[in-house]
């Protein structure tokens, strides 16, 4: 572990939690997952474990539904401490949202950016991860002096809000794909509607993620015992998962990821609190901070990292990296699969590497 982290004053849980959540992402775009998944296709225990890795296709919930909520949550869970160190370096509160108003947008252009880039063409489409980010934040930083109780019912109230609509526009089958009310709006704002079936009103409920980080912030910040903080952490995350599962058990609302339904921000809501807590109690209670140094530095310049993997990463890294691989391991007997897992694990290596040269430079990218 760095000392000058240490030294810093930063809390190494959060920058833990933030680095593995990014490491993962980054992973994603190294093909990592998918080449795991392509040598193991037929059904057993590697196949279900590599799918886990996957998007579930709608109602249902899989490990890699819950990075994207954990993404927002951290930001959330970052925001009070951002905020009061500006604040502390006499920052007055019109330059505070000038920043953020700023940060927002270039967000929102990033996130529609980036589907420019991936369809080869002009498109405006709101269905990446950043347009979401730049709403919820906004919505966020606007609570971030309010108290836990009118956070925790702003967030309750998006939820319903997004409960009524969907009921209301198609009140026979409120979440099929095509025909709900998140489909109905991209209509209205794009014109077309996702395959996938991921809609941009999303950033509505998955706004509740970046409140309820904020929540724990201001508790992480509180001089609340360490102990009562990680029980409040833990109770809460109790309550969200039996409230999602709940939801999705009784058939009241399903849990889909893809429309973001109130169980289902409930349920990863749920895990993330729990995540939360093990970090802080593993990472800054415990001292285990040891290995926690290769995923920080990924964190620290989240989206950076975020923008060359999903740009550069999956594309041209992977396809020059797998020039030498392929070069120099398919003549002594490597067969295809084993190529694109060493291809993969070495694209990752490649840009973990690149985060590791920034750290060392110094060089963080801010927005």
């Amino acid at each position: 572990m760095d000392s000058t982290l240490i030294k810093s004053g930063r809390l190494v849980s959060l920058d833990t939690f933030r680095g593995l959540t990014m490491f993962l992402l980054v992973a994603e775009a190294a093909s990592v997952y998918h080449s795991l998944l392509e040598a193991f296709p037929e059904p057993g225990f590697l196949n279900s474990l590599f799918t886990q890795f996957t998007h579930h296709p709608w109602n249902g919930l899989r490990f890699w539904d819950l990075i994207q909520p954990f993404f927002m949550f951290i930001v959330g869970v970052a925001m009070p401490f951002s905020l009061n160190k500006r604040l502390a370096n006499h920052e007055d509160r019109s330059k505070v949202t000038r920043h953020i108003l700023k940060r927002c947008l270039l967000l929102f252009l990033f996130g529609t950016g980036l589907h420019c880039i991936y369809a080869g063409k002009l498109v405006f489409e709101l269905w990446n991860v950043l347009t979401q980010l730049s709403f919820t934040i906004l919505v966020t930083f606007f609570l971030l002096k309010k108290s836990w109780k009118i956070q925790l019912g702003v967030s309750i109230a998006l939820l319903a809000l997004t409960e009524v609509l969907y009921r209301w526009y198609n009140p026979e089958v409120p979440y099929e794909h095509g025909t709900n009310f998140g489909n109905y709006i991209d209509m209205i704002l794009m014109g077309k509607i996702n395959n996938g079936g991921w809609v941009a009103i999303n950033c509505i409920p998955t706004a509740a993620h970046t409140i309820w980080g904020a929540i724990c912030g201001n508790i992480l910040l509180s001089k609340s015992l360490p102990k009562d903080k990680i029980k409040t952490f833990v109770i809460g995350g109790i309550i969200g998962l039996i409230l999602g599962y709940g939801l999705d058990l009784i058939g009241i609302t399903p849990i889909i990821k893809r429309i973001s339904t109130s169980s289902f921000a409930f349920a990863s809501g749920g895990w993330a609190l729990l995540a939360l807590a093990f970090s802080y109690w593993l990472i800054d209670v415990k001292k285990y901070q040891s290995k926690a140094f290769p995923f920080i530095i990924v964190g620290m310049n989240s989206i950076f990292i975020y923008l060359f993997a999903e740009i550069l990463g999956h594309r041209w890294l992977n396809s020059t990296i797998g020039i030498f691989t392929t070069g120099f391991l398919e003549p002594i007997g490597f067969g295809e699969h084993s190529l694109d897992i060493i291809t993969a694990f070495c694209t990752l290596a490649a840009m973990w590497g690149l985060c590791y040269f920034l750290y060392r430079k110094k060089i963080f990218f801010k927005i």
